[in-house]
């Protein structure tokens, strides 16, 4: 089955995705369900990964804060940013969560790439990251997207999220996945200033590249319909 793309027109409040993720997870486990891509904005909110620590909630009365089960720490979501749950059947596409790790930084670099900025990868901190800084002046690493995933028999959920155009401040009730020597930035806070939609465009053309049928990540057919069931 091919990959659904659902793009959410309003706000989600996370338990309820964190709901639909559970549920469409079993579903593509069981054989019932496409896998998915889900777009979406969540309302201003702070989640918490399996490895935060509490001391980078700096203001937990700002926001409602949920535990994610992701990996990862602390993060911020809320209107501007653009979510995107990736909820695949690795099982049949390559069983290697780091690779799948690897392949979803992939996918937000060449995504960042269309709007003519350069997202880099960095040892020891997750995510996306953009250099920054004029000419002769010293340079500094601002955090672009995040990334967070969960995977379960094989299922994964959760994903990556891209700063298009959110409050920056609303970052300061947290330390961004525990690192506080970098601040965070965004596509417009860059001067590009795409829409939604564009952003959308660009996550399904670079989508297809990093997990379509010619990819290392492509989906493999299964015994039945290799055999032209």
């Amino acid at each position: 089955m091919d990959v659904e793309w659902r793009v959410s027109d309003r706000p989600v409040a996370y338990p309820e995705a964190v709901a639909e993720m559970e549920a469409r997870a079993a579903a593509i486990r069981d054989g019932s369900a496409p896998e998915l891509v889900w777009l979406l904005e969540h309302p201003p909110l702070y989640t918490a990964g399996t490895s935060a620590n509490a001391a980078d909630l700096l203001q937990p009365d700002r926001f409602p804060v949920y535990e994610a089960g992701r990996g990862g720490q602390y993060t911020y979501h809320g209107p501007g940013q653009r979510v995107a749950y990736v909820l695949l059947d690795l099982k049949a596409r390559k069983p290697d969560v780091r690779a799948f790790v690897q392949a979803l930084e992939d996918w937000v670099i060449r995504t960042l790439a269309a709007f003519n900025v350069k997202g880099e990868r960095r040892d020891g901190r997750v995510g996306i990251w953009v250099t920054r800084g004029d000419i002769g002046a010293p340079k500094k690493e601002d955090k672009i997207a995040a990334i967070g995933v969960r995977v379960r028999r094989w299922v994964s959920f959760h994903g990556i999220s891209i700063n298009v155009e959110p409050e920056l401040s609303h970052f300061e009730g947290i330390v961004p996945c525990g690192i506080s020597e970098h601040g965070v930035t965004s596509l417009h806070n860059l001067g590009q200033l795409a829409s939604m939609p564009e952003v959308d465009m660009a996550l399904r053309e670079s989508f297809e590249g990093v997990f379509g049928p010619e990819s290392a990540f492509a989906r493999q057919p299964s015994a039945v319909s290799a055999a032209g069931a």
